[in-house]
């Protein structure tokens, strides 16, 4: 061991063992600087090779792997392929007038100005352009330009195109997950675990959903129609297991194409299903319903008095259908009065109100794993008229996803499930579920869904052999703090096949308007209805749901034959 340099002053009172332990700590820092600058030196070599070397070397490291994501029946959604992009270091740049002209014109949409900004600076990279084709990477290279080269990158492409786009999401330009599950996978370090891996093994399990892509064409197909139809400005639609909590499709319209290039997508073009909150209108009357049920306080043979409005100091309710009678409890949820099941809430309390609400999760911000979520809207005063609109879906908004999952959790047993868009099966599903009512109160619930389809709001949605069940919704929108008669949003929520169900679908249509043949009308029944029925009759069989004919519906069926003869025959 040589003596430390001359120039480096030790302490003179040090012991010798010290004095020794500080030279060797001093050897140790040298060392350290030594190779730290070698390092530095490589990386800028690798980088920025010298001049005389010409054009840059091209560099083949970029943005980690992404996991494929792939349907619930394996149908590739989301994939990276090889790409690559133009970059420059313009300290290395000679001519740059002449960098520029050779540029453009082998890549005419590149800015001339811009680059020339570009390559100007005192930065020593910038990209000239991203995510190229293979042409044009071997037209730059062979350029020979002194300071250009590129980089090999992955660019995320999306097979099903719109298709999936508001559940898949989409990535940036240096494929970091911007929305949807793409995001979700970079939160839950999907990315990181990848890099860990050997390059050979870079290529990771592909994160399965539980979207069915052939429910979700369908879905996008009738929505998109009905849009068309009946002259609204947007509309969703939701299919859900409800014995798993499995969301099978979920489809906001508008929407966007994922693999166009521009991701600066508009307001309208947003997640209406989990990042918009709405009052879903007479829906909610399903959840009213099932906490009188539950708490005892009505019963199947329980009458309401619907001959009068109901005032609140100075509020009137009133029945959009009025029939200006005393109904039974089942004639509440068909006719779909708003005096009844406003008086059933007052019943129940405005404190117990409140509790089933929470304990439906109404009051918490619905979270799944997509990153859009919504935060309920509720009433500022909880009072006993915010419990009577309330009862029927007035002065508080959610999630429609939250919606369908409370929904479906009254339909399925009582077995609230938070839901999801990656696979999961009936046993993981329970061992997360929390119960929110009596069995018995699901199954009156579940009677009295089907009987609305057969005899109530519902009859449009009641595809022959598959036992439909649902309740109708339409509200008033608020504009500029007022409830609009102009202005409606149209939603339906049913199940099916009732007597077991398994699938729930909803279906929201905002700002629908009447057309030839709804004789005026613009409420769900004439629109959301018929479109949830058509949605029905197509991904039932894709379901593997087998019908049950009754002798009435094979009836039905022999009549709308003889209907489509005669239509032929003219």
């Amino acid at each position: 061991m040589t003596d430390a340099p001359h120039d480096i002053n030790l302490h003179e009172d040090a012991p010798p063992r010290l004095a020794g332990q500080n030279r060797l700590r001093l050897i140790g820092i040298c060392f350290t600087a030594f190779f730290l600058a070698i390092a530095g030196q490589v990386t800028h070599l690798t980088l920025f090779p010298k001049l005389d070397e010409g054009p840059l070397r091209p560099i083949t490291e970029g943005p980690l792997p992404r996991p494929d994501i792939v349907d619930r029946n394996g149908v590739l959604l989301a994939t990276d392929v090889a790409v690559a992009s133009i970059f420059a270091d313009p300290s290395k740049i000679i001519d740059i007038d002449e960098a520029v002209e050779l540029l453009t014109a082998t890549m005419p949409d590149v800015d001339a100005k811009e680059l020339r900004r570009k390559l100007t600076t005192s930065k020593r990279f910038a990209w000239i352009k991203r995510q190229v084709s293979p042409e044009e990477r071997d037209a730059v290279y062979n350029l020979g330009i002194p300071g250009v080269s590129y980089v090999n990158e992955r660019r995320r492409v999306y097979p099903q195109g719109r298709l999936s786009s508001h559940v898949v999401g989409y990535v940036d330009l240096d494929t970091k997950g911007i929305a949807g599950i793409e995001k979700y996978l970079d939160d839950q370090g999907a990315l990181y675990t990848a890099s860990l891996a050997e390059p050979a093994e870079h290529k990771t399990q592909p994160a399965q959903m539980s979207i069915d892509i052939r429910v979700q064409a369908a879905l996008i197909d009738e929505i998109g129609q009905a849009i068309t139809k009946f002259k609204a400005i947007a509309g969703g639609g939701i299919v859900m297991n409800i014995n798993t909590g499995e969301v099978l499709s979920l489809v906001s319209l508008p929407d966007f194409n994922p693999n166009q290039e521009k991701k600066n997508f508009s307001k309208d073009q947003q997640n209406r299903m989990t990042s918009g909150v709405y009052e879903l209108g007479s829906v909610v009357k399903a959840v009213t319903f099932a906490m009188a049920l539950d708490y005892g306080t009505a019963t199947l043979e329980s009458r309401y008095d619907a001959r009068f409005p109901l005032v609140l100091g100075s509020a009137r309710i009133n029945d959009f259908h009025a029939q200006r009678r005393v109904l039974t409890l089942p004639e509440v949820f068909t006719n779909s009065s708003n005096i009844g099941t406003a008086k059933m809430a007052l019943e129940v309390g405005t404190e117990r109100h409140q509790e089933f609400l929470r304990r439906v999760g109404l009051f918490q911000k619905l979270q799944t794993e997509l990153p859009e979520a919504a935060k309920p809207l509720l009433p500022r005063r909880w009072s006993k008229l915010a419990t009577a609109t309330a009862a029927f879906g007035h002065g508080f908004a959610v999630q429609p996803l939250q919606g369908a999952a409370v929904v479906a959790g009254l339909l399925n047993g009582g077995h609230l499930i938070t839901p999801t868009f990656l696979r999961r099966n009936e046993e993981e599903a329970m061992a997360m579920a929390t119960t929110v009512v009596k069995s018995s109160t699901s199954e009156v619930l579940r009677y009295l869904f089907r009987l609305n389809a057969t005899e109530g709001s519902a009859s449009k949605a009641d595809v022959i052999g598959y036992r439909v069940g649902g309740k109708t919704g339409t509200a008033e929108k608020v504009v500029a703090g007022r409830y609009s008669k102009e202005k409606r949003l149209a939603s339906f929520i049913g199940a099916f096949p009732m007597d077991n169900p398994k699938y729930l679908v909803l279906v929201m249509l905002d700002e629908p308007k009447a057309i030839p043949g709804t004789y005026g009308f613009a409420t769900s029944g004439w629109n959301a209805v018929p479109t949830a029925g058509k949605i029905i009759e197509r991904i039932a069989p894709m379901l593997d749901v087998e019908p049950v004919f009754t002798p009435e519906d094979l009836q039905k069926l022999a009549k709308l034959e003889e209907q489509e003869k005669k239509k032929k025959q003219n």
